[in-house]
């Protein structure tokens, strides 16, 4: 099993038509979140069964991969690892966790992030509490891509019934210039409120109004309509 034995099967399914619509979904233009960023037009079920038959691949080969500029190649190495994480030992899934980490400059798109990071990141962070000080550095000082894995590590740590992380995060990240932050800290206090949205209105009421509007939709998407549209009317 190599890089080359997995990039040579990708490239045999590729979709010319496909790629160029994902080029312009994924933002790839010039001064764009991805820009340089290239794809072959896969689909993700496509990208699985792929990773399914590699998923013994060595750090080396997938290193190798998480290094390219195409995009499946890099979606695959961590598809691959997600599996490999899910059925390993706590002092593999130590090394998968950092690994990961150490190769994050390759998890430069949202799709990348919120598809591998809860699995990883933040189910090892789920089981080691103190090790959450990264998210914090990650928010407070990281690239767009560190501070949406930063959030979006928390869902697995929401998901336990455990939201003081993502209230925290959420606040570091209130005012961030970018949209693509703006989305993931809405998504994930919806997350909360799905669970205990008494503890999401508890955190809005000091924070709706002077929240970025996008953030706001996101967080409030399941309310009931006449308290999302009060929300709403009172965000500046």
């Amino acid at each position: 099993m190599t890089a080359k034995s997995i990039t040579d099967t990708l490239d045999s399914l590729a979709d010319t038509r496909q790629a160029a619509n994902l080029a312009r979904f994924f933002k790839t233009g010039p001064g764009q979140y991805g820009a340089g960023d290239h794809f072959l037009g896969l689909k993700m079920p496509v990208i699985r069964m792929v990773a399914k038959q590699y998923r013994e691949l060595n750090f080396a080969e997938l290193a190798d991969l998480l290094a390219s500029g195409i995009h499946e190649y890099r979606m695959t190495a961590l598809i691959i690892l997600t599996m490999q994480y899910a059925r390993a030992s706590e002092q593999r899934k130590r090394k998968i966790y950092e690994f990961y980490l150490d190769h994050r400059k390759g998890i430069n798109n949202w799709d990348l992030v919120d598809v591998t990071t809860p699995r990883i990141v933040g189910d090892f962070l789920l089981h080691h509490p103190g090790k959450r000080s990264l998210l914090y550095r990650y928010a407070q000082e990281g690239t767009l891509w560190e501070r949406r894995i930063a959030i979006i590590a928390t869902s697995a740590i929401l998901n336990a019934g455990q939201f003081q992380d993502t209230f925290a995060i959420s606040d570091i990240l209130l005012h961030d210039p970018h949209d693509l932050i703006h989305k993931a800290v809405g998504w994930m206090l919806r997350e909360v409120g799905k669970r205990d949205q008494a503890a999401e209105e508890q955190f809005l009421a000091s924070r709706y109004q002077k929240m970025p509007r996008t953030m706001l939709r996101y967080a409030i998407e399941k309310f009931e309509e006449n308290k999302r549209q009060n929300y709403l009317k009172h965000n500046k």
